[in-house]
């Protein structure tokens, strides 16, 4: 019994080996038919990037004035609705000219008298019977008076107010009838075709700064849209108490959008260039370093180091370490390791797929 015991525990021990063998090589025969990762890739492509500088400005009509009354006196009319467009030229408001017209009308008669006076004077010299003397100073008495007539004419000019350029002007705030003092202000007429942009820039800075610079600008009234112009003026002086020097952006305006008063912010781009690029996705970081994973024959994914530079949509600049064209693993980095096989997303995998191994 003892002997016939012994045999059956030696055969029940085989039996229980040779089902954990076979259960292993089962894992091991799984492990080897695990497909490789699926991965997505793309080739690295050009596009351009620029370097900017930040800052906040305020807008500024291309042209502005605000147009006062000349004199003290009475409005007779005015010429202009609230925001209306006007033309250069184009009458704004009339003032009260009574008295200055009669006093042109007087004015402008002594002209003439003075001006016949003076031929009768010439004839009588032609022959004698006047003297060089009558004649000059009739000749300043002629003069005088059509200076005292041209005078009078500009009075009545003072009068009409009118508008120094094309452009909108403000809301009004005073009807006709109404009697306004001397700089009273009667509307102010901007001209919004394009946009004068004020913006302090450090002066550490001052070296990336130049006219012809492109700036993009941006509007907390439309986020979305981006206002493209360029530096047209580097204020000469720099400020002593914030260190900074005023610079002037010209923005074109031909929908109005942007208005006078308007706080923008201000990327100022600098070095515009086209460079290589790829996803954000597609590097990685270890310290100072960057790598990304590149695609070779056979879809082998080989870790290559490349020098960085400015980011910009998604993407990031690759100074260095990349040729065009050639594939970069953008989604999957982080399932793969050097020289490991791995299967295109959206291509065709059959040589890493069971039928290969089945051939």
């Amino acid at each position: 019994m003892s002997t016939r015991s012994s045999v059956l525990s030696i055969l029940l021990l085989a039996l229980l080996t040779s089902c954990g063998n076979a259960g292993g090589g089962e894992g091991k025969g799984k492990g080897r038919d695990r497909p490789p990762p699926l991965v997505k890739v793309e080739p690295a492509s050009t596009m351009r990037f620029v370097e900017s500088v930040e800052a906040v400005g305020t807008a500024r009509a291309n042209e502005q004035v605000t147009v006062s009354a000349p004199v003290t006196e009475r409005i007779l009319r005015l010429n202009f609705d609230d925001g209306a467009y006007v033309t250069q030229g184009q009458t704004l408001a009339v003032l009260a000219a009574a008295q200055e017209t009669a006093q042109l009308t007087e004015a402008q008669a002594r002209a003439r008298e003075a001006g016949q006076q003076l031929a009768r004077i010439q004839t009588l010299r032609q022959r004698g019977f006047a003297t060089k003397t009558n004649l000059d100073q009739q000749v300043a008495a002629a003069a005088t008076a059509r200076a005292q007539a041209a005078q009078a004419q500009a009075t009545i000019g003072d009068r009409v107010v009118r508008a120094p350029f094309s452009g909108w002007v403000s809301l009004r705030n005073i009807s006709a009838g109404a009697v306004v003092n001397a700089g009273t202000e009667i509307a102010t007429v901007s001209d919004l075709s394009a946009i004068k942009l004020d913006f302090p820039v450090p002066e550490t800075l001052l070296s990336s700064l130049r006219p012809g610079l492109t700036i993009a600008a941006k509007s907390a009234a439309w986020p979305d849209q981006p206002f493209r112009g360029q530096i047209a003026t580097i204020d000469p002086v720099i400020d002593p108490n914030t260190r900074a020097v005023m610079v002037r952006a010209r923005l074109p305006n031909p929908d109005r959008k942007l208005k006078p008063g308007m706080f923008l912010t201000v990327a100022i781009e600098t070095a515009p260039r086209m460079s290589l690029s790829v996803p954000e996705l597609a590097v990685i970081g270890e310290g100072d370093q960057r790598y990304v994973y590149v695609l070779g024959e056979g879809n082998v994914a080989k870790r290559q180091a490349v020098r960085t530079g400015v980011r910009s949509g998604g993407r990031v600049e690759i100074a260095e370490g990349l040729r065009p064209g050639q594939r970069v693993v953008t989604e999957g980095v982080v399932k793969l390791s050097e020289g490991m096989k791995v299967r295109v997303a959206g291509a065709s995998n059959a040589a890493a797929g069971p039928r290969a191994k089945g051939g």
